[in-house]
């Protein structure tokens, strides 16, 4: 567990410009980096046990997590 937080312009700081412009332009991706964010402050929640939960949900969480990044990739490149 990190505990540190994986918010978006964490994780693409190169592509912050064009994350605000998506998000501003395209329905479809600005829904991607709600739910990201939605689900990593779940994932955040629960690693600093302000949201405790099991290991199975969690891990269920950070393959969701996991996916919306990947989609939301597929858009920045």
């Amino acid at each position: 567990m990190s505990h540190v937080p994986h918010e978006l312009h964490e994780e693409f700081p190169e592509a912050a410009d064009k994350i605000r412009d998506l998000n501003q332009s395209n329905a479809h991706f600005a829904k991607l980096t709600e739910e990201y964010h939605d689900v990593n402050r779940q994932i955040h929640r629960i690693e600093t046990n302000v949201e405790p939960a099991d290991e199975g949900f969690e891990k269920q969480l950070r393959r969701q997590r996991l996916a919306l990044k990947d989609e939301i990739t597929t858009f920045l490149k």
